[in-house]
């Protein structure tokens, strides 16, 4: 076949488009929406970028939860305005759900920001270090691994200063940490195995939501708090399926996800951080929910939007 044969015939083929994300855009143009930016997990499965999302307020992208692998790509694709965070929230700090944040910082020191940006996360503990240390560890102007980002820590070089807030995982109860006339945000420790770890109550008067983040079965005071609040949506994580042989001391299995949905009695539960594993036995995982959870229930994909 000659050169211009298979020009001609490439003009001509169908353009078939595999696994690519496109923006929900008419459900997040509401009032308040959360958008998952990443649904996926710490395993490179298809199509999916690792944990996080973006909370609409009124058109802005007022907060930004989780920064995993990938998210930089899906946060573009989302339209969100770096100057329009009024915080970042991160849950914990593995790399599906933090490893993007040196990257979507840098691409936020084109957006001449000049408001300093709180950033809330865990404190630390023996093994783990927590919010400040990881963000010296980061962007320390000597030793930084991205020092030349150092404006972050102090406001220099036309950079926003961020303004860290550690969360103490060592108390038990829910923690207010934005206090906002619109906007009440609030945390409480959960169970991730040996990690400091963090679910996020988000309030935006009478609409809420709840990131329950990497939890294991063993944050019974994550249930304990939120009985029966009925929250707008409810954000649980799809990780393993039902059955034994599973590294439950990190994560619910589906049967748990159900029983947490039945107690706190969300209006929406929507599974994200979706993993193969997990989902190559949905039908068995939904089975095991419902057991306990009769309520709407949704599997996100990157970049859908849910209206509260």
């Amino acid at each position: 076949m000659t050169s211009l044969k298979r020009l001609l015939l490439a003009m001509t083929m169908p353009i078939i488009l595999i696994g690519c994300a496109v923006p929900a855009e008419d459900e997040c143009a509401v009032p308040i929406a959360v958008q998952i930016l990443g649904s996926g997990g710490p395993i490179a499965e298809g199509h999916r970028a690792g944990s996080s999302a973006v909370v609409w307020i009124s058109g802005q992208a007022a907060l930004l939860v989780d920064t995993g692998s990938g998210a930089f790509v899906r946060y573009g694709e989302s339209g969100a305005n770096f100057s329009d965070h009024r915080a970042i929230l991160i849950t914990h700090f593995h790399a599906d759900h933090a490893a993007d944040l040196p990257a979507i910082l840098n691409s936020g020191g084109f957006a001449k920001r000049s408001s300093p940006l709180p950033i809330i996360g865990p404190s630390g503990d023996t093994l783990f270090p927590g919010t400040k240390a990881h963000l010296t560890a980061l962007f320390d102007e000597r030793d930084g691994a991205f020092r030349y980002l150092s404006g972050y820590l102090d406001g220099r070089f036309g950079l926003p200063k961020l303004e860290s807030t550690e969360v103490d995982i060592t108390i038990e109860g829910l923690q207010p940490v934005i206090q906002d006339q619109d906007l009440m945000v609030s945390a409480i420790a959960v169970h991730h195995g040996d990690l400091p770890a963090l679910a996020y109550l988000i309030e935006m008067g009478s609409k809420s939501v709840i990131f329950a983040g990497d939890q294991s079965f063993l944050s019974e005071k994550f249930v304990e708090v939120f009985r029966n609040s009925k929250p707008d949506i409810l954000i649980m994580h799809n990780v393993i399926p039902e059955g034994d042989g599973q590294p439950r001391g990190l994560h619910r299995g589906p049967g748990s996800i159900g029983e947490v949905a039945a107690a706190i009695k969300p209006r929406n539960l929507v599974l994200a951080h979706n993993m193969e594993r997990a989902l190559s036995h949905q039908a068995e995982g939904e089975a095991a929910i419902r057991k306990h959870y009769a309520g709407p229930l949704q599997v996100a994909n990157d970049l859908d939007c849910f209206a509260l």
